[in-house]
């Protein structure tokens, strides 16, 4: 009887068969991309930044076709509350890295702004500035509200509490001379606030977002709404005071019943991680996320990361120090400032 001696035999090539993986296995690591909430652009385009940065073991090599991402990781994209989420998480280390507004980085690192008493975020890094947002003011067209003044004793909503776009809508008020008690403020999500606008529970609400926005879009076909514009002495003050914010019209016909350009201001998203993060690590995701294999896939896959390309923007006006992985990374690549 040879079938246990044969059996052994079978069982010891199908674990020498399967060794190179189970070790390739155990040097896998994951890393953490926090984004945005599910109904804003940055939650899409941080999952295709994510898919591009992994590379588990076993992967296809990248000049053969197969992932050009850092060897032995696997990033994850995670929905979160926005900007003030993902920076509070970079410092508390439960993030890796994550997509934020450039004013909100700003302000955190430097302890100063909505930032100002609770001190700096000091581990906070940059990696790359990705690509602008636009300030987006909905208003349902019966509630006449034509420019932020009118926004007084209306239903409004600017976000939930951890949200960029909060202190974003809090800017313009402040720009108008509106206080948050003169506006009835509700802490709500893109998408409930596009269904309570649509429902008449809501008279505006604010998102900071890369334009065509699906959600507005859609919120367009069945509700009349307006896109109120942003400019004025008002807004030329906050462009004054302000850095970081530019200005970012809203080009004619990109919703449903608005036929003309609209004026607005736009920000800057960028991608930060935390100090502590090893260098090596750093130098490989910013190396993966320019790889032109990454950007021929966020070219084809949507309006807002189509805007994401290696330049001198990627490095300029950040307003944080950037990793040592990334600094690196760009020195390589002849863009060290």
């Amino acid at each position: 009887m040879q079938t246990k001696p044969l059996m052994r035999r079978l069982v010891l090539a199908v674990a020498l068969l399967f060794l190179p993986a189970l070790a390739g296995a155990q040097e896998l690591r994951f890393f953490q991309l926090g984004t945005g909430p599910t109904g804003e652009t940055r939650f899409p385009v941080g999952g295709l930044i994510a898919n591009a940065l992994s590379n588990p073991p076993g992967s296809r090599e990248c000049d053969k076709g197969g992932s050009c991402g850092v060897p032995g990781m696997v990033a994850v994209a995670k929905s979160t509350g926005g900007s003030i989420a993902n920076v509070e998480a970079i410092a508390k280390k439960r993030l890796d890295a994550a997509l934020v507004h450039a004013d909100i980085a700003y302000w955190a690192y430097h302890g100063t702004g909505i930032y100002k008493g609770k001190g700096a975020v000091s581990n906070l890094r940059g990696i790359a500035m990705l690509y602008p947002e636009t300030l987006q003011l909905i208003a349902r067209k019966d509630a006449k509200i034509a420019s932020v003044k009118d926004l007084k004793g209306k239903r409004v909503s600017f976000g939930e509490m951890e949200s960029g776009s909060l202190v974003h809508g809090k800017l313009l008020l402040e720009a108008y001379k509106l206080t948050e008690k003169q506006v009835k403020l509700s802490y709500v999500k893109p998408g409930p606030s596009a269904d309570a606008l649509a429902e008449g529970k809501l008279d505006a609400f604010l998102m900071v977002d890369a334009y065509p926005v699906p959600l507005i879009s859609e919120l367009a076909k069945r509700s009349d709404i307006v896109v109120v514009p942003l400019f004025g002495a008002a807004i030329d003050g906050m462009l004054d005071k302000y850095p970081f914010l530019l200005r970012s019209d809203i080009a004619a016909a990109t919703y449903p019943g608005q036929p003309e350009v609209v004026p607005s201001l736009g920000v800057g998203v960028t991608l930060v991680t935390g100090a502590e993060q090893d260098e090596k690590l750093i130098y490989g995701v910013t190396r993966a996320l320019w790889h032109p294999s990454t950007q021929k896939l966020l070219t084809q896959s949507s309006p807002s990361s189509a805007h994401v390309h290696l330049d001198a923007r990627a490095v300029e006006k950040m307003g944080i120090q950037l990793h040592g992985g990334a600094s690196a990374f760009y020195f390589d690549a002849g863009l060290d400032r």
